[in-house]
């Protein structure tokens, strides 16, 4: 019996509390994945779940040899379980999808070919989406119309889980808070190739839905997180050092005004001019500092990783690609 061969390809599906349609979901993975010929693992991240999917899981991976199963202590939520997921995995092409069946494993060799045409990143899109129009599909189709406009990178579904990754891109994307959803954004920041699929969408079978319209700040935030990422990653004093010059101009060009008033024998000690200045001043002196300690920040952040502010996709020699 020869070496076991690492694997090619890692599915890393986070879960959170579903123990009835684990078992269906293994076997459909395993009926798509099998006939390809390539090894493979599922990485299966059990989130905390309360209604015994991390026992439904260990009984798959005594029965499953691809199964890796990966038990977190408590809830985190899903960006946090997706990159235990990518820990976990071996391979060097990432497939995510969801764990409660919405996902289809039947379209990862479309996501994997295409994937093999160029790019880094394909996404899925489903285009004939099975959930109720109102509270999911209108606000769905909203926020993917304001994120592709803040990101600039155009797709039509943001928020379908079913994506392809080459190991490479996701080593260089740390993900925090609801991140997951933005992994298109953050790839294209590193400079990623990024193409999208339509793919099936199924009606869900077993439980009930984990978000909730709690969920729509915590994407709001993280989305203004990107954008801020997107343009000022590794110049943050253009936006904090503009402010603060802004500011202080404004305070400088008040103080004189009320400056030639003073001299002039009026009394500005009440107006509420004199006020607005003297906050547009400390105001801009603050954004300045705040735009300087951002840049040790970052320096630092770059430095200690020895983690540089550039990505290259080949090196040509002798008219070799190097790698």
């Amino acid at each position: 019996m020869g070496p076991e061969l690492p694997p090619e390809l890692s599915i890393v599906v986070p879960l959170y509390n579903e123990a009835e349609s684990l078992p269906p979901l293994v076997e459909q993975l395993l009926d798509a994945l099998r006939p390809l010929g390539r090894p493979f693992e599922l990485v299966l991240v059990d989130d905390g779940s309360s209604d015994g999917t991390a026992a439904v899981l260990r009984q798959l991976a005594a029965q499953t040899p691809e199964l890796v199963a990966v038990l977190l202590r408590r809830n985190y939520g899903q960006t946090p379980a997706m990159a235990a997921g990518f820990d976990a995995s071996r391979g060097a092409v990432i497939v995510t999808l969801d764990g409660d069946l919405q996902n289809d494993p039947a379209d990862i060799p479309l996501l994997l070919e295409q994937l093999e045409q160029g790019y880094d990143l394909v996404s899925g899109w489903r285009h004939r989406r099975q959930d109720p129009a109102m509270s999911r599909k209108l606000p769905s189709r909203l926020a993917n119309r304001l994120i592709a406009r803040v990101t600039g990178v155009r797709l039509h579904d943001y928020g379908c889980s079913l994506k392809a990754y080459r190991r490479e891109l996701v080593e260089d994307m740390n993900l925090y808070g609801e991140l997951h959803r933005f992994l298109p954004a953050l790839a294209f920041i590193e400079g990623a190739r990024i193409s999208e699929v339509k793919v099936n969408h199924r009606a869900r079978s077993y439980g009930s839905s984990k978000y909730g319209i709690d969920r729509t700040f915590r994407v709001l935030m993280d989305l203004l997180t990107v954008w801020f990422m997107k343009r000022f990653l590794t110049r943050p004093m253009y936006v904090f050092g503009f402010g603060g010059l802004l500011a202080v101009a404004v305070g400088v060009v008040l103080s004189l005004y009320l400056l030639g008033l003073k001299v002039q024998g009026f009394d500005i000690g009440s107006r509420p001019l004199l006020m607005v200045a003297v906050l547009a001043l400390i105001c801009g002196v603050q954004l300045f500092c705040f735009g300087l300690l951002a840049e040790l920040q970052m320096r630092t952040y770059h430095e200690s990783q020895g983690r540089p502010i550039y990505r290259v996709r080949d090196t040509l020699r002798g008219g070799l690609a190097a790698g």
